[in-house]
């Protein structure tokens, strides 16, 4: 009997392990999903080791995952070390990659130098505002903006807000009229000549006659939104309005009409119609579109650089006309720091689109 017991006993411990592992395993698949999204996917394979799946097979998808690409960031920065001081400019040679490491270290470092200024200027101005009013002179109280130079930091989130309102503006355009032409053959029909003939225009082209008009019309500019940001918003949102507005047509044009046959039957308004069902139906190719019109933030640099509005393409304009030892270094650092910035919105985007549309992980 206590045979039969223990032999009882065994097997419901390994009943209890095996569900542990089934639920261990059920989490890695859900967590694949976020992991790569956020671009570790690689680490979904040493998880899988870790829960009790044979080493082989994981280890061989940690080669592809992780090992191959890191080994072609490690090549290319051999390369780029040994080659780079080879090529003499007007500037001097090009910078490798620990000048650069260099240089970026240095950027910072006046960020937040220029960061004590500005605590340190309001600071003094707080102070003789406070003696001020003791004194009984409160109409003599001021409050002034520091005027330090922009840092590299500052043109950053110029561009990242530049590019995030010419964003938003363009997908509240796209977005509605999209389903209007996707819906309405007559719709369509009257915008489809002027997305092809606006769309393959260069986004160089669009910057002086935004510019002029602006000056014209946006005579009285607040602070909030000066000049050179509504040029380079309204920039952005001409060139990237297009993919998300032809991807939105044909996402809402391809819902299938047994679903549309749904409206009629159960008489839905045509705003239920829209939210209900040809919304979820074209949301990926909406994300698709939105994902094809991030591509604006490169189109963003070459405008500020043409217009010379603040950002990151001004930043690049300047060290160029500054030609300093040290400003070949400073544009790599910015094109790199473009190339990241690029990848997290793409990530961002991606996101966004695998958690409202379930689609496959890529």
């Amino acid at each position: 009997m206590s045979t039969v017991n223990e032999a009882l006993g065994v097997l419901a411990v390994d009943q209890s392990a095996q569900r542990r592992r089934e639920k261990f395993f059920t989490w890695i698949n859900r967590a694949s999903t976020y992991l790569n999204v956020l671009g570790l996917g690689w680490s979904v394979p040493l998880l899988k080791i870790a829960g009790g799946e044979p080493a082989k097979a994981n280890l061989r998808e940690l080669w592809q995952l992780f090992f191959v690409p890191l080994s072609g960031i490690v090549c290319f920065l051999v390369l780029w070390a040994i080659l780079a001081p080879q090529v003499k400019t007007s500037l001097g040679a090009i910078p490798g990659p620990a000048q650069v490491l260099e240089e970026s270290v240095a950027l910072w470092s006046d960020h937040k130098e220029e960061r004590t200024k500005a605590a340190a200027f309001y600071g003094r101005q707080d102070l003789r505002n406070a003696k001020l009013i003791e004194s009984g002179k409160a109409d003599r109280v001021k409050q002034r903006t520091y005027t330090g130079k922009p840092t590299y930091v500052d043109q950053i989130v110029t561009s990242l807000f530049t590019v995030a309102l010419g964003f938003l503006i363009a997908t509240l355009i796209a977005v509605p009229l999209g389903i209007a032409a996707g819906l309405s053959r007559t719709v369509n029909g009257a915008l489809n000549p002027l997305i092809q003939l606006f769309k393959p225009v260069s986004p160089l082209a669009w910057p002086p006659i935004v510019t002029m008009v602006v000056s014209a019309a946006y005579v009285d500019a607040p602070d909030l939104l000066p000049k050179s940001l509504v040029v380079s918003a309204i920039t952005v949102t001409l060139c990237s309005l297009w993919p998300t507005l032809i991807n939105t047509a044909h996402g809402v044009a391809s819902v299938g009409r047994d679903l549309m046959n749904v409206e009629k039957v159960l008489q839905l308004s045509t705003v239920k119609t829209i939210t209900k069902l040809v919304l979820p139906s074209s949301l990926p190719f909406i994300f698709t579109g939105l994902l094809l019109s991030l591509g604006v933030w490169m189109v963003l640099i070459a405008a500020e650089m043409l217009a010379q509005n603040p950002g990151l393409g001004k930043f690049v304009w300047d060290e160029f006309q500054n030609g300093s030892s040290s400003s070949l270094a400073k544009i790599i650092v910015a094109v790199i720091t473009i190339g990241l910035i690029g990848f997290l919105l793409d990530r961002i985007m991606f996101a966004l689109q695998t958690a409202f549309t379930f689609t496959a992980n890529r």
